[in-house]
């Protein structure tokens, strides 16, 4: 362990979990680690939630926010997807004790037909990290995670776009979209959301360097 652990493998990878939210949750190599800035992300989503709620986790992952959020969140029913196929894998051992159901494909796609015009609260997320800005990451994320869960596009809200795009036919009347991005990039979030319709604003953290933003489709 301490030899992969000094050749540069993530911690949690060499473990097999990640501490999140207070919860214990399985990743495997060449899944996307959770970082401890998306609690933020989780306690914006769980101040939305009310028991029972439908809820999505898009570009799930380990399927970490989406446990937590069921650990908050009473009965709440849950679904999840991730493109990647290892994320998958985990997001099924996380989320199966808790009732969730994981779906493997590309954002809305694998989602049952029946949840469009029903989600409630939908989280994403989604990669933001500049294509360019790739390199300059630390080795333990560019080399061992994979770069679909950090490569935004060119400016980093390629995927977040297709996300609004999609989430004003899949959100509930009321209903929100919520996304980590960085600071410099939350206006321009807010933007995007704005043009498919969503109502905008912006939530911050200092103590976790966190930034979110959340649309909400109109009554």
């Amino acid at each position: 362990m301490v030899d992969k652990r000094t050749a540069g493998l993530p911690l949690e990878h060499i473990l097999g979990w990640a501490e999140f939210c207070g919860l214990r949750v399985a990743v495997e190599p060449g899944v996307f680690v959770p970082r401890h800035r998306t609690e933020f992300l989780v306690r914006q989503a769980v101040a939305l939630s009310r028991p029972e709620a439908v809820v999505v986790d898009l570009c799930c992952g380990s399927g970490a926010v989406g446990a937590a959020l069921a650990s908050y969140v009473p009965l709440v029913e849950l679904y999840a997807a991730d493109i990647c196929p290892a994320a998958v894998r985990c997001a099924r051992r996380n989320l199966g004790g808790r009732g969730g159901r994981v779906f493997e494909g590309d954002l809305f796609e694998p989602l049952p037909a029946t949840l469009r015009g029903s989600i409630e609260v939908l989280v994403a997320n989604t990669p933001y990290v500049p294509s360019d800005a790739i390199k300059m990451m630390p080795p333990e994320a560019r080399i061992y995670e994979p770069r679909v869960a950090l490569d935004g596009g060119r400016d980093g809200l390629d995927v977040q776009r297709r996300v609004a795009a999609g989430a004003i036919l899949w959100l509930a009347p009321g209903g929100s979209l919520l996304v980590e991005t960085s600071e410099r990039q939350a206006s321009e979030s807010a933007d995007i959301f704005a043009s498919t319709g969503l109502i905008p604003r912006v939530a911050t953290s200092d103590e976790l360097d966190a930034t979110v933003v959340v649309g909400t489709k109109p009554p």
